[in-house]
């Protein structure tokens, strides 16, 4: 192991292992690996079914973990810190019970370690199934980063065991006595593969997109259960696909041939950048995002005329009225299920927090808003008492949706973001909510001053489906 002697900043930054391995393109493989992992714990499992929006936002929650880890990694332990307390604040918040009556509990020591060594574990697989295994003070060093990475979650490094050979012997506890057939583990892997959204960049040619994900989509599952623990896929009942453990071993010794391109060529955030951001945002990439943006408009109005019966994208009327059905499913329904719960309301507040980048109170106050208006969309809308808001329910009660809970929201958000208090988003502010959170600049905004009143009638006319055209559809619309 690295020398304990050392301090734990040393086990962070572009020196460390696990930055080597972030722009590796196999480290792709690896975390869609681990997600399954994780999601085969109970507590996990049951946690992301009821909170997550990986199933409707897999693409935002993509980049949302890369960014967290990038912090938690980097060299700057100011960052680290402050990352630490927000995941700590968003994970206190994830707690309830399962589908048989067991508690969860997000924050549970126990559980994150194993969050943790799934994604050290995968990323050791990763190495081997791509024929270049590490070494045994490699691999000691990379898992003193995880273990370092526990304790500045502020949890015990101690959760995971303090050397390798007892690090396996827990690893393979775990996965014969507590791993389980999940809902959420089936989601990821026979829902979420077969059905994944597209990314903002390719939503200009939706069928050219279906078509790559319906061969695409169950390589991906195949690939994924090849490499999973024996007992977990016989646990699962999970199939056993003719050839898969062929297609596995060569899709990881594909992208592992990746990394001998040349430097630069692939780099996570550069390629997150160009999937998921808008052309509209501030940064190095914006042309080129821009620039590829208009290629697939191009391509997409190409195709349609060539193949009359494409499936539509709806992009002709983008800047119309959602219907009433659209908008439930597309900004409501953040979790996917079918209907509106204080986690679809509570995954909207994480991530304009997560976004805005806000530290407590404020945090707190935009959690808080939400709570009331759920409150007071359970109170008007709940016409079956059933504790949640279906798609009916909702479009029944749409032209009186703008409450005062709403118009709070709205307000908090406002003025979270009016920094100096003047009850006018400056320049600088107006920069860093739109441009740097949202990455978009709306339409007929002038930068010298945006009011109280401006700012909540956009608000209420995108989270009441009357306009796309406002910089929340990136935020909360987008896959």
């Amino acid at each position: 192991m690295t020398d304990p002697a050392d301090p734990p900043e040393a086990l962070f930054g572009p020196d460390s292992q696990f930055h080597r391995f972030f722009n590796d393109p196999r480290w792709a493989l690896a975390v869609v690996r681990a997600t399954v992992l994780e999601a085969a714990h109970p507590q996990v499992g049951a946690a992301l079914a009821d909170n997550s929006t990986f199933v409707m936002h897999p693409w935002r929650r993509l980049r949302n973990t890369l960014v967290s880890l990038q912090r938690m990694f980097g060299p700057d332990e100011a960052v680290r810190q402050k990352e630490a307390s927000r995941l700590n604040r968003l994970h206190a918040r994830l707690s309830g019970t399962d589908a048989r009556e067991r508690p969860y509990d997000a924050m549970d020591p126990a559980v994150r370690a194993w969050v943790v060594a799934t994604l050290f574990e995968s990323s050791v697989t990763m190495c081997r199934l791509s024929g270049q295994p590490l070494d045994r003070a490699t691999t000691e060093r990379l898992y003193a980063e995880f273990r370092a990475f526990l304790a500045a979650l502020g949890v015990d490094p101690d959760h995971l065991p303090a050397t390798l050979p007892e690090f396996w012997r827990y690893y393979d506890r775990v996965v014969e006595e507590e791993l389980e057939d999940t809902e959420a583990l089936r989601i990821i892997l026979f829902r979420l593969f077969d059905h994944l959204p597209a990314p903002p960049l390719l939503t200009a040619v939706p069928t050219v997109w279906a078509a790559g994900r319906a061969l695409a989509g169950p390589a991906l599952g195949a690939i994924t259960v090849a490499s999973l623990p024996e007992p977990l896929r016989r646990r699962a009942g999970l199939p056993e696909f003719p050839g898969a453990q062929t297609l596995m071993q060569s899709a990881y010794l594909a992208t592992g041939l990746a990394r001998f391109l040349p430097d630069g060529w692939l780099r996570t955030e550069t390629l997150i950048d160009l999937v998921y951001l808008s052309p509209d945002a501030d940064g190095p990439h914006a042309a080129t995002l821009g620039a590829l943006r208009d290629r697939m408009r191009q391509a997409g109005a190409l195709l349609r005329l060539a193949v009359p019966f494409a499936d539509r994208d709806g992009t002709a009327d983008a800047a119309g009225p959602r219907s009433a059905e659209a908008f439930f499913t597309e900004v409501l329904d953040q979790t996917g299920d079918g209907f509106v719960e204080w986690p679809d309301l509570a995954a909207m507040a994480r991530e304009l927090a997560t976004r805005l980048d806000l530290e407590e109170p404020a945090e707190t106050r935009l959690y808080s808003a939400f709570a009331d208006w759920w409150r007071e969309l359970q109170a008007e809308l709940d016409t079956d008492g059933d504790g949640r808001v279906s798609r009916d329910e909702y479009a029944r009660a749409v032209p009186s949706l703008s409450g005062p809970a709403l118009i709070r929201v709205a307000e908090v958000l406002f003025d979270v973001t009016d920094t100096d208090g003047n009850g006018v988003i400056d320049e600088a502010e107006y920069r860093a909510l739109f441009r740097t959170g949202f990455h978009r600049t709306p339409e007929g905004t002038a930068h010298e001053g945006y009011t109280r009143g401006a700012f909540v009638r956009d608000f209420l006319a995108f989270m009441t489906g009357r306009r796309r055209s406002t910089p929340y559809d990136p935020l909360l619309a987008d896959a």
